[in-house]
């Protein structure tokens, strides 16, 4: 350990050959290993001079000649491990008649590390060392029966003698698949490096890559399959990978091995739609395994290639998985709620299905239906699915909105109630539909007061006082027959379930909003009920009826607490509007078009656009193949090695730069510069006797510090070491090495970080060196390294359900208040998005113009933490045209909340300087 320090001890060698070469200790021989590694082997030579082994070398090569012929294999086949790691040919030379004795050792240990070590010494020196190492590679293959060893002499054949090894391989294709698994992904690598050199080897390989795609050995098929894809683009070689990626899919049951699979199958559906197409059924076979992670992702794979020939089959098999969730909701476990998420991905599987593919929508209301009283998402969703159908299918609508009015007092959920009605109040244009659905509402509502008596309110808390458990004390004999007190709590009786109507108890509990959608839809079919033939004295009950309710809801909106003002004066000011469009007839001719059709226009408008951003999304994603040209085809094609060697002055070859870039893998070298340099942080000044700066790179969740330090003084520094440490959520994984500097001399040290969160850190840390003239120490602190947010932070989509639904979850929340000089709000924004490298939720139109704006910003870390930010900004005249309002930031971690918050603060001030 020293000597890897930097420390020479040149007179130590001859005591470790002494005393400690000769021993038979298992672990002493390890440790002399290690020391015959670093130890230093040649003299030092004058400038010019060739340099000179040590002489104490023959000693140490006499006894690694003498460990090669140990009669105990262990001692022979560490010792061939070993010289896999030695490089100087003196050692190595005379060593090798031994080596290729260990070739025919009755051991497998022995004789495979004697393969290895011959292929280390031939890809070092090649014919100067073994002149016929192909041949003895060759002969030993044929004879050599253990998987292990035929495997390292196939890889020394596969790097240095590939024409030998594709010999052994033609002559040996129908035992190849007995040859063990090792050996088999050797044989891939070496088809893949033969045909990317020459296409038309192909056909010399296509029977053994047909031949693994069934091998028993996941990795060996998965790289068969992979391997044959990257080759051929033939309908036939595609649909055999395809078969056996189904087949892993199906038959692995690490979940990893699952979705890296699903990855590869995700890549042939974007090349070939109608291979995957036959194998669809299949690929939801997936959905059998419990994970919901697997789960979604094979519902994202399937839904893209579903197709009018097989969307029954694939609507038949949700349905089946639809009803398997509903036996885990009895369950209170994680179980429970994982079928839970996995029944909400399937309803939106199923509703993708009927979106496309019209036919089957009235399939799938039978069974959705059930889930209309489920309190999880899927109630949401599947009621949300069917106000597309209503209106997209105007044929289905009788059959769903009776479905809707027997179910309506099922419904347990608000915000599925409040869909509901907005459905019967907007589509119930049928006499007989429209009695059904406003008796079934008024049936649901019961009375018209809302509000509890007190003495009805005091016989609540009576009765819930009784049912509260109570203790009693007893004295028991134990099983040794001593004596003890034993205290219990009696189980109270299960009070009698309320038989208030669900619509009505969501009421009183104070649901404003369900409130002024109740009024909404009454009004609408009071005002429908006069065109469709429903008698005048009906209609006249229905609206005296319906006044009598709105003006509850408005007093139980006054008394309740859980109404907040803004609710309350938006509720009496819709329920006026509905009293005037039912009593003032000048009102009601004004207002009637409008609520009886206006909602279903803007309705169809929405599904109108979603249906366009979807096709613009399949647009964006086939954006490649309809791209216009890169290069004209008549542009003219320079061959450089057809270009006269007699260069005039001032020619310059173009494509040089363009080359590079392709060969190099990018083609922004100066932007790629110009960020590597952004994050150089300078540790020390110039004045200090070491300077050190710093490159950061992050890569997820690692980060590595490449530090340059360099010795500004006339003197040698040992042991100099850079000591770091952190501040927040990051662990140091790998320390520098204590170092020996020459005088002005210079050298890199690289340190690993491990980040396990998102939030702002430190990293900061002393520079400890002894200088070996004065034998001083010297210490010299380091700047602080400023750990950017922004380097954790990724730009991620969520749909407005999932927003709300993480805003009211999360707790942390950090209100951040707008002090700009931005006078511009879509300019604000924008800004604001931007720079905190996230994802606006909320489509707004360049041309419109106001005087306020809301918005939602969505992001996800490298970690899966979500970022939840809703900007509120309002241009003010009295303020000098100047923006106000507040950024508020939720998570479900303070640190993000907090680090997010600083970086908003730091760059809303303005936009940053174009120059």
């Amino acid at each position: 350990m020293a000597m890897l320090g930097g420390e020479a001890m040149p007179r130590i060698l001859m005591q470790v050959i002494r005393f400690c070469i000769n021993s038979n200790d298992k672990q002493l021989k390890k440790l002399c290993m290690l020391y015959w590694e670093v130890v230093p082997k040649y003299q030092e030579a004058a400038d010019g001079e060739p340099r000179k082994m040590l002489p104490e070398m023959l000693l140490v090569c006499n006894a690694l000649m003498n460990d090669l012929t140990h009669p105990n294999e262990y001692v022979r086949g560490s010792m061939l491990r070993f010289l896999c790691k030695v490089k100087e040919e003196e050692i190595l030379g005379p060593l090798m008649p031994s080596i290729k004795a260990c070739l025919e050792h009755r051991h497998s240990y022995v004789r495979k590390n004697a393969a290895l070590a011959i292929f280390h010494a031939h890809r070092l020196y090649g014919e100067a060392l073994l002149p016929d190492a192909p041949e003895i590679m060759a002969a030993f293959l044929n004879n050599e029966t253990d998987i292990s060893a035929r495997r390292n002499a196939f890889l020394m054949m596969l790097n240095e003698a590939e024409e030998l090894a594709i010999q052994f391989l033609a002559t040996h294709l129908d035992q190849v698949g007995e040859y063990g698994d090792g050996f088999l992904l050797l044989v891939l690598e070496l088809t893949r490096r033969v045909c990317r050199r020459d296409p038309a080897q192909k056909s010399r390989f296509v029977r053994v890559l047909f031949q693994m795609l069934g091998s028993d050995s996941a990795a060996v098929s998965y790289e068969a399959a992979w391997t044959l894809v990257s080759l051929s683009s033939a309908p036939t070689a595609v649909r055999a990978a395809a078969v056996t990626y189904t087949h892993l899919l199906n038959s692995s049951q690490d979940n990893n091995v699952k979705l890296i699979v699903l990855e590869r199958l995700e890549d042939l559906k974007a090349k070939h739609n109608k291979i995957l197409q036959e194998l669809l059924m299949d690929i939801l076979r997936g959905l059998a395994s419990p994970n919901p992670d697997i789960c979604q992702k094979v519902l994202e794979v399937s839904m893209d290639i579903v197709t009018s020939r097989n969307v029954a089959e694939v609507v038949n098999v949700l349905k089946r998985e639809v009803g398997k969730t509903t036996a885990a909701d009895s369950n209170e476990t994680s179980e429970a709620k994982g079928s839970q998420t996995y029944r909400a991905l399937l309803v939106k599987a199923i509703h993708g299905c009927a979106v496309k593919f019209p036919h089957v929508a009235e399939s799938v209301v039978d069974v959705l239906m059930d889930f209309l009283s489920f309190q999880d998402g899927s109630g949401m969703q599947v009621i949300i699915l069917f106000r597309a159908i209503v209106e997209q299918y105007p044929e289905l609508r009788p059959t769903i909105l009776s479905k809707l009015i027997n179910v309506v007092d099922e419904i347990a959920s608000n915000p599925v109630m409040c869909v509901c009605l907005w459905i019967l109040g907007e589509y119930c244009e049928e006499s007989g539909n429209l009695t059904d659905a406003y008796d079934a509402i008024m049936e649901q509502l019961g009375e018209a007061n809302f509000i509890i008596a007190p003495d009805e309110a005091a016989a609540e808390d009576e009765a819930a006082a009784t049912a509260a458990p109570k203790m009693i004390t007893k004295n028991v004999v134990l099983a040794d027959g001593t004596y003890a007190t034993q205290t219990v709590y009696s189980e109270a009786p299960k009070p009698e379930v309320s038989n208030m109507p669900n619509l009505r108890k969501m009421l009183v509990g104070g649901d404003v909003f369900l409130g002024t959608l109740v009024a909404s839809s009454l009004t609408k079919m009071c005002l429908r009920a006069e065109d469709v033939g429903v008698a005048a004295a009906t209609v006249k009950k229905w609206t005296v009826d319906s006044l009598l309710m709105m003006c509850a809801i408005v007093k139980v909106a006054e008394v309740t607490v859980n109404a907040q003002r803004s609710s309350l004066s938006d509720c009496t000011e819709r329920m006026t509007l509905c009293c005037r469009a039912l009593l003032d007839p000048k009102a009601k001719e004004l207002l009637k078009p409008s609520l009886l059709n206006d909602g279903k226009a803007t309705f169809a408008t929405f599904l109108a656009s979603l249906k366009q951003d979807d096709k613009k999304a399949g647009e964006d994603k086939d954006g490649d193949a309809a791209a216009g040209p890169t290069t004209q085809a008549d542009d003219l094609i320079h061959f450089r090695q057809l270009r006269n060697m007699a260069v005039q002055g001032g020619d310059v070859d173009l494509d040089d730069g363009a080359d590079l870039a392709r060969a190099t893998g990018y083609d922004n070298a100066g932007s790629l510069l110009e960020s590597e340099l952004s994050h150089v942080y300078p540790l020390s000044g110039f004045a200090d006797p070491v300077y050190a700066e710093a490159l950061v790179t992050v890569h997820d969740y690692d980060i590595v510090l490449e530090i340059l330090v360099i010795n500004r003084t006339p003197n040698t520094l040992s042991n100099l070491t850079v000591e770091l440490s952190t501040m927040g959520d990051m662990k140091i994984v790998e320390r520098p090495q204590a170092h020996t500097i020459g005088p002005l001399d210079q050298m890199t040290i690289r340190a690993s970080i491990k980040v396990s969160s998102t939030e702002t850190g430190h990293i900061f840390g002393t520079i400890v060196y002894e200088d070996s003239s004065t034998m001083e120490k010297g210490y010299i602190n380091l700047n602080d390294i400023h750990m950017d947010i922004m380097d954790y932070i990724r730009p991620a989509f969520c749909t407005d359900e999932a927003f709300r639904s993480m805003w009211a979850e999360f707790e942390w929340e950090n209100k951040v208040a707008i002090a700009t000089s931005i006078e511009d709000l879509k300019v604000f924004l924008n800004h604001i998005v931007t720079s905190t490298n996230m994802t606006c939720l909320t489509p707004h139109d360049p041309k419109e113009r106001g005087s306020f704006l809301a918005a939602n910003l969505y992001a996800r870390s490298v970690f899966g933490e979500d970022a939840l930010v809703n900007v509120s900004v309002e241009k003010k005249d009295d303020n000098d045209g100047k923006l106000a309002g507040y950024i508020r930031i939720r998570s479900k971690t303070q640190g993000i909340a907090l680090s997010l918050g600083d970086r908003i603060t730091s760059v809303q001030r303005g936009l940053p300087d174009s120059n």
